[in-house]
């Protein structure tokens, strides 16, 4: 019996399978339950042997919660007669038939697809994809449909969860991101141009209970002419010569064309006031800043935006990154490998790539006819509490987006506090006099670049806002207090608050929505 191209395809064996799922508790409350806290964490940190111990016990047990773990999280085999005492309700014919079973070796079953609990704040959910190289060792197919990983993690934890009318989620994968988006949206449209993937996404889909509108297409050509609300995207953003390897990496276009492409398509797809959201990849140059790869991307949208650089990876680094991630590190032919990597190495070179940026585009569409420059922040955020979330994400936009509304005299006469959890830091030298202070940094431990650097005006301004006066009186107080033209102490300290303002460290005592 041979297992079709795309399986889960039929709509009775998927709810079937929902159903034994279900009864067997087959969640991310239970499944966590069974392993243990030890082993949980272990295979949270890609050791699987602590799991592998706990669940065959149980499942020798005759637990079929137990069985399933090792089938769709764990990718053991498994005997037939453990099977459909689990599958009851799907049967090891007809999961065999529908594909989400395959034969193995000994007269053995195992899953043809990785079905993984999943949670966020709200519910449990259920994602189906392809296995990866760990857990079935050598290259993945072609048509490889990636699960939950650390990408699209964060691009699920930075998604603003307003609620909106339509969402395209675009490159969708195994439909992890049109999953946590169907909570807070009226339609969800998921694209890719893998069949397999869609195959999947809709199996997803149906184990949640939700309903996408799923099209085949490359970029924006499955939804010309429409527009949404919210895009998602976690595109094949990897850099290469081009080839087109694997689908869920390899975008077909040489260097980062693709990425460049679907931010210049962007603004034409989304709703006035629309945000779209996605993880991209650039090539940096020679000795360029960063900014000028990405920074030509964003020049003819229009809309307003904030581009993060994670981090950046040395060509090599990259590719060998990239070479473990699809198996290959690990495939028997280590020539051709390193055949690979050395082409791959060479292109790099031959474009005087001398790093490659990872990081998310931020982009919104001002709604109506908005007059004025489009406000572009360009930020390297690399540290431990630089993690963007969607309330951190949907407050700085709102932040920036009210400072381009305020004159320097509108600022004066606004009255402004301090966020609660603002730090003050001072680091000071010894010198003959005693200690003098070299650094005044005012910052927000959980806030994504929330740090602006005072002078001792500064520090002694800020000192005061706790919304009682306007920002004005201060500033005369200040002036009146130490000698000084309130003109010019005015105008030295307004850029301080104005980054302040935008990174969440001062609030507008008027204003509600600034804080994440």
């Amino acid at each position: 019996m041979t297992t079709p191209h795309a399986p889960l395809t039929d709509p009775g064996a998927v709810d079937a399978l929902r159903g034994d799922l279900a009864s067997a508790g087959y969640d991310a409350d239970h499944v966590p339950d069974l392993l243990g806290a030890d082993a949980h964490h272990a295979l949270g940190r890609g050791h699987r042997w602590p799991a592998l111990h706990v669940t065959a016990r149980a499942a020798a047990a005759g637990s079929n919660l137990a069985t399933l773990t090792r089938l769709f999280l764990l990718g053991t085999d498994e005997a037939p007669d453990a099977v459909a005492a689990a599958l009851p309700g799907l049967g090891v014919d007809s999961g065999l038939e529908c594909g989400v079973l395959e034969p193995a070796a000994a007269g053995r079953v195992r899953a043809a697809v990785d079905i993984r609990p999943h949670a966020d704040d709200r519910r449990s959910y259920l994602v189906v994809s392809d296995f990866d190289s760990d857990s079935r060792p050598g290259p993945v197919r072609a048509d490889h449909v990636l699960g939950i990983g650390a990408a699209s993690v964060t691009l699920a934890r930075m998604v603003i969860r307003r609620p909106v009318g339509r969402v395209l989620d675009l490159g969708t994968g195994c439909g992890i991101q049109a999953l946590h988006c169907a909570a807070h949206s009226d339609s969800i449209t998921a694209t890719d141009t893998n069949p397999r993937a869609l195959a999947l996404a809709g199996a997803t889909a149906q184990l949640n209970g939700q309903s996408w509108d799923l099209r085949r297409g490359s970029l924006f050509e499955p939804v010309a002419g429409e527009q949404f609300d919210l895009i998602v995207s976690n595109p094949p953003f990897v850099i290469s010569a081009g080839e087109q390897r694997f689908e869920y990496r390899d975008s077909g276009m040489a260097g980062d064309e693709l990425c460049r492409r679907l931010v210049a398509d962007l603004p034409a797809h989304l709703s006035p006031g629309g945000t779209a959201q996605l993880l991209a990849n650039w090539m940096i140059r020679g000795d360029g800043d960063w900014r000028w790869a990405v920074g030509p991307w964003l020049a003819e949208t229009g809309c307003d935006g904030w581009v993060v650089q994670r981090e950046v990876a040395h060509p090599a680094e990259y590719v060998s990154l990239w070479l473990q991630d699809t198996g290959e590190a690990l495939a028997a032919d280590a020539q051709a490998t390193q055949d690979l990597a050395g082409q791959w190495l060479d292109y790099f070179a031959r474009e005087n790539v001398t790093g490659i940026g990872m990081g998310s585009i931020t982009l919104r569409k001002r709604p109506g006819r908005a007059a004025g420059t489009p406000d572009v922040v360009f930020d390297a955020l690399a540290g431990t509490g630089d993690i963007l979330t969607g309330p951190e994400v949907d407050a700085f936009l709102a932040r920036r987006a009210y400072l381009a509304g305020q004159t320097d005299a509108d600022l004066m006469d606004t009255t402004l506090s301090l966020a609660a959890d603002d730090l003050l830091e001072l680091r000071m030298l010894p010198t003959t006099s005693g200690w003098s202070p070299v650094l005044r940094m005012l910052h927000r431990p959980a806030g994504p670049g929330a740090s602006v650097q005072l002078d001792e005006w500064g520090q002694a301004l800020f000192g005061g806002f706790t919304g009682a006066v306007t920002l004005r009186t201060q500033v005369e107080l200040l002036a009146a207090a130490h000698g000084l033209d309130p003109g010019a102490l005015a105008a030295a300290v307004l850029p301080a608050v104005r980054t302040a303002i935008s990174r969440g460290l001062l609030h507008p005592t008027e204003v509600t929505g600034f804080s994440a």
